[in-house]
């Protein structure tokens, strides 16, 4: 079975309810009917009712009782959404008249629904940008009470029959944190190594990359490294992490035995935690570009319920894809 498979059928022993900010479009509601078809579920659809009704005419899934459709211009919960969002928003200076314009906005409404309860996770991005689509999450649903921060990663599931014998990887933070102090790069990794278990189902050997392995090269950023790797070992002790190292040494065996020899982690990281958002961003879209990998992300952590980000260039598969990542995250969100 593929990672994509496999992560697709754990979803589907876990279903949840995933809210669809953008359910008008073809895309969205496209990849929602074939996670309904793999096992996931339900959905519901945001969106102005006659445009989603006639995207599930055109895909003969109106009958379906495992879609709900929310126009926010007509929605009974509307009111709640223009509440909730005075309650949290009423101390930057945000009217009532405001709260209740704002509450119209599918990305809000769908943030909403997730942290009143009525649902259990949302994706928005498909339309949206990332800047707009991670604000609403931040302001409505808010940083979960035990992270220090709120981060992203992409999983990376390299092609079928690779050399290296992996199949997929967690890169962080390639997609939201521009310039982590090593405090921050340390919670990133901590909340990295959770998600490669939720998602993945494996453990979590954590490479702190740099330019430089293991002392080889001196300088500011590599230090910054080194010291946060320094804090993963005092403040979460029960990972398996090491730095710093290059790429090479954090991917490929015979290199990791070379540079860095004694190390569990050189040569077999899975999450690979890059310094700042600069290497992160232009790492994973090399794996992807050059490399074949397929990228899912970014993919939202340390938040108190589950919402996440897809590409304006999306396609339904990778809609599909979000809603297993989605409904895995909110599987472990219940797990005590």
């Amino acid at each position: 079975m593929s990672v994509l498979a496999g992560l697709r059928s754990r979803a589907a022993a876990r279903p949840a309810h995933i809210v669809l900010s953008e359910g008008h479009d073809p895309r969205v509601v496209a990849g929602a009917i074939a996670a309904l078809d793999a096992g996931m579920g339900p959905v519901t659809l945001v969106g102005p009712e006659g445009e989603v009704t006639a995207r599930l005419a055109e895909l003969n899934a109106t009958s379906r009782d495992d879609i709900n459709i929310e126009d926010p211009e007509t929605s009974d919960f509307t009111l709640e959404v223009a509440e909730t969002y005075f309650d949290l928003r009423q101390h930057k200076g945000v009217s009532r008249e405001v709260a209740q314009a704002q509450a119209h906005e599918p990305l809000i409404f769908a943030a909403a629904m997730v942290r009143n309860g009525f649902a259990d996770g949302t994706i928005g991005g498909a339309v949206a940008t990332t800047s707009e689509t991670v604000r609403a999450a931040l302001q409505i649903i808010g940083k979960a009470k035990t992270a220090p921060i709120v981060s992203s990663f992409f999983l990376m599931v390299l092609p079928q029959g690779h050399p290296s014998g992996r199949d997929a990887m967690v890169f962080a933070d390639c997609g939201l944190v521009i310039d982590p102090t090593p405090e921050e790069l340390a919670a990133i990794a901590a909340a990295s190594a959770a998600s490669c278990t939720q998602i993945l189902g494996d453990a979590a050997k954590i490479a702190m990359l740099s330019f430089s392995t293991k002392g080889s090269a001196r300088h500011a950023a590599a230090t910054k490294v080194t010291d946060a790797l320094a804090l993963v070992h005092r403040f979460y002790p029960e990972l398996n992490a090491d730095g710093e190292l290059q790429f090479d040494a954090a991917f490929v065996p015979e290199v990791g035995v070379s540079k860095a020899p004694g190390s569990d982690v050189a040569g077999h990281a899975n999450v690979m935690i890059f310094p700042d958002l600069n290497a992160g961003n232009i790492g994973y879209k090399i794996a992807q570009r050059i490399g074949g990998c397929e990228a899912i992300g970014p993919i939202l952590q340390g938040l108190a319920k589950p919402a996440n980000d897809l590409s304006r260039g999306c396609t339904a598969q990778d809609v599909m894809n979000m809603i297993a990542v989605t409904t895995l995250q909110a599987a472990a969100k219940d797990t005590p």
